[in-house]
């Protein structure tokens, strides 16, 4: 039984090209599977990188209609992909949970990598006999190492090329050069808008969960620096009980006499005037960095 859509996918591509011979019976719908025996069923699955939405995972969650339970062994037959090891942890240790038992590269030769090793490079270069090479997936290292099977193989190296992500390489009369660049990055996807979100917004998202939020609102005479109003602060996610702010009103009055006394008469300059003082007293009273957003207005 196959379960997850390229699974199925890719299972039925193998089968229609003759790369997998199935036996006519022994592929059954889920809703058929989940009513056999439980030693007469195979469940071959998608998620052995602990992707949250793969069926796998969702097995491991108790969120899927095939339950995990005493007595079933799951077996991942795969490597585990640096960056994905807590994912994957948790996928083990969910099954586990469950009573499962799971047996993994870690525990048993159940994976054979899927990356040709360098001497099948070498058969493939010797075979194919390439004009130009340049790969285009993988770490810096292993591009490089693949580069130079080529080159041990007869290809040339001003015919090898090491492109970075983005660059146009244009293939003609048999020889290939770079034709130019596009920029490339992540496009962040953000309700109903796409690409509008940049690197500085979220790290003020962040910040504001990670840190909280102090906002500061005070009203000035520009020529003297007086406070006329405030300061009010308030927070989010910072304090409960602002009284705690009590301390640091006195240094702002004090900070931004002592700004309008140097010549400062800029509400943007008295601003950041607060941030500094604020910030300052943040972090040397409490060790957080949060979002400071002081409101200065002339009166």
């Amino acid at each position: 039984m196959f379960v997850g859509r390229s699974m199925v996918r890719n299972m039925g591509i193998a089968s229609e090209l003759g790369y997998m011979t199935i036996p006519a019976g022994t592929v059954v719908d889920l809703k058929d599977a989940v009513e056999m025996p439980d030693d007469r069923v195979v469940f071959m699955s998608t998620g052995s990188q602990g992707e949250p939405m793969a069926v796998l995972s969702r097995m491991a969650n108790q969120e899927h209609q095939i339950e995990v339970g005493t007595g079933d062994t799951v077996i991942l037959a795969s490597s585990l992909i640096p960056g994905n090891e807590n994912a994957v942890y948790r996928v083990i240790n969910g099954l586990i949970a469950l009573g499962a038992n799971v047996v993994h590269k870690g525990s048993a030769k159940v994976h054979v990598s899927g990356h040709a090793a360098a001497g099948e490079l070498l058969y493939c270069y010797n075979i194919v006999k390439p004009k130009n090479v340049f790969p285009i997936h993988g770490e810096v290292r292993h591009l490089h190492a693949n580069v130079a099977l080529a080159i041990e193989t007869g290809v040339p190296v001003q015919n090898t090329l090491i492109p970075e992500n983005g660059t146009v390489v244009d293939l003609k009369d048999g020889r290939m050069n770079i034709a130019g660049q596009h920029d490339i990055g992540f496009v962040y996807v953000d309700g109903s808008s796409v690409g509008e979100i940049t690197d500085a917004d979220l790290k003020d998202r962040r910040i504001l969960a990670e840190e909280g939020f102090i906002s500061i609102f005070v009203a000035i005479d520009p020529r003297t620096g007086a406070v006329v109003v405030g300061p009010e602060i308030h927070a989010r996610g910072f304090a409960e009980d602002e009284s705690v702010f009590d301390d640091v009103k006195p240094q702002i009055v004090k900070a931004l006499a002592e700004a309008a006394t140097s010549g400062t008469n800029d509400a943007g300059q008295f601003q950041q005037v607060v941030r500094r003082v604020v910030g300052r007293w943040v972090n040397t009273q409490h060790r957080r960095r949060p979002m400071i957003v002081p409101i200065v207005i002339e009166a």
